[in-house]
């Protein structure tokens, strides 16, 4: 499970690792943590360590500016917070606002999440069509936004207060 948010030196999201992956890097004195779970520990013969919730690297690392998170399925269910968009229960699956037959495609604007029984109710309509209309309208999550929402809405509250808020949905 990737649950460690990994800053860089600049302290901007770059990234989520898991925890044995945080604590290796920490151990190399390659990051340090900057947040942590308040009552958990990890130790060993010669360690004590805080366990990690967010690091942050030592040394600034370059990457390449991209614009937007990559399309998924996944992606869609996390950025809707598996909420269905139509009657706000639990989301199982991807739906298409303008189906595929229609010239939909798989975009973060073409998609939402929803529940099985809604998806198959909705069939090869549009919302308009079916009369179902969406609780909230999709968008395109910034990867920093991704990456935040990946970790999941309970885990908002043991990151800092400086980090930003994903976009609502």
């Amino acid at each position: 499970m990737r649950d460690t948010l990994v800053l860089n030196a600049s302290f901007e999201p770059l990234s989520t690792v898991s925890l044995h992956r945080a604590v290796v890097l920490v151990l190399q004195d390659k990051a340090v943590v900057e947040a942590s779970h308040p009552e958990l520990r990890m130790r060993a013969a010669a360690v004590d360590l805080p366990v990690p919730r967010v690091i942050r690297l030592l040394r600034f690392v370059r990457v390449p500016f991209r614009r937007q998170a990559p399309w998924s399925r996944r992606g869609v269910l996390v950025r809707d917070r598996h909420k269905c968009a139509y009657c706000g229960r639990r989301a199982t699956t991807v739906d298409h606002v303008v189906p595929k037959s229609q010239g939909g495609g798989d975009t973060w604007l073409n998609t939402v999440a929803s529940c099985a029984p809604d998806n198959h109710r909705k069939a090869d309509r549009t919302p308009e069509e079916a009369g179902m209309p969406l609780l909230f309208q999709p968008y395109v999550p910034t990867p920093t936004d991704a990456m935040l929402l990946a970790l999941g809405a309970d885990g908002r509250a043991g990151l800092p207060d400086w980090l930003p808020e994903p976009a609502a949905a």
